[in-house]
This record gives C-alpha cells, sequence and structure tokens, in this order.
C-alpha cells in the first residue's frame, strides 16, 4: 500500500517510499540481500558475505528500523527532529537503533536514514568484507 496517493511527500527521490519501494531501493545498494531469520511479513536486509552479514534496515509495513547514530546520543537527533514519527526501537535501542514511520518522514530523509545506517553497518565489517562500491554510496 502506497503512504502516498498520488504525488511523493517532499521527495527529491522521485518517488511515494512504501515499503516495496524502500525494500528495491534497500536492495540496490552493493552487497545488500534479503533475509527472514523470523518468519516475518517483510524480510530484514543485511550487507556482507552469508553468516557474517549484518543487519542495516528491518523493514516493516509501515516504519522501517534503521542505525540512526553511532551512539543513542546521535540517533537521539531523529527522535528531535520527528517526536511522532521516530521512536527508540526495542531491544536494539540503546545501540543507536530507531524505528521510523514511513508516513511521518518525507521520503528524501528516509533515504537519508537508510543510506547512513548501510554506512554506519559497513564500518563495523572487517574491508575485505565490505561489497565493491559500497564507499560510493
Amino acid at each position: 500500500m502506497a503512504l502516498c496517493d498520488t504525488e511523493p511527500r517532499n521527495s527529491a527521490y522521485g518517488e511515494c517510499v512504501d515499503v516495496a519501494t524502500l525494500q528495491d531501493y534497500c536492495l540496490g545498494l552493493p552487497g545488500a540481500w534479503p533475509d527472514n531469520p523470523w518468519e516475518h511479513d517483510h524480510p530484514v536486509i543485511k550487507v556482507g558475505p552469508g553468516e557474517r552479514g549484518k543487519i542495516f534496515v528491518f523493514l516493516g509495513a509501515d516504519s522501517v528500523g534503521v542505525k540512526g547514530g553511532a551512539t543513542r546520543e546521535v540517533a537521539d537527533e531523529w527522535l528531535d527532529r520527528f517526536p511522532e514519527a521516530a521512536s527508540v526501537m526495542r531491544y536494539i535501542g540503546r545501540s543507536g537503533w530507531n524505528s521510523l514511520e514511513l508516513a511521518g518522514i518525507p521520503d528524501d530523509e528516509m533515504i537519508e536514514a537508510v543510506d547512513e545506517s548501510y554506512r554506519l553497518v559497513l564500518a563495523k565489517l572487517p574491508r575485505k568484507l565490505r561489497p565493491a562500491g559500497w564507499d560510493e554510496v
């Protein structure tokens, strides 16, 4: 279901960013692949090879979980900017993970959040496990 029926919401991205569009965007990033470790309706998106792959996005029907910052303090900037649409993720929020509602965050900012999550997670992978082109995102 598209969250913006006719026009993108404040988007330079050019499309309505619903969960399907966001999944396609994520899978277009170098080395990204879907996994469904908990049998949910939507996959998580990982980067890195097989068992060493790390989650950088948790997709949901109406929200996305992203690494919002290297620390909880940095990730809290999302909560300050979008108090109605951003929240700390349960269980892993103390490590800088936020849940962002698709309907409450402008599309271009959502894409920016995904890109930053990708970069932060990749920074923790050994260089030899990082995919070609990762440093251009």
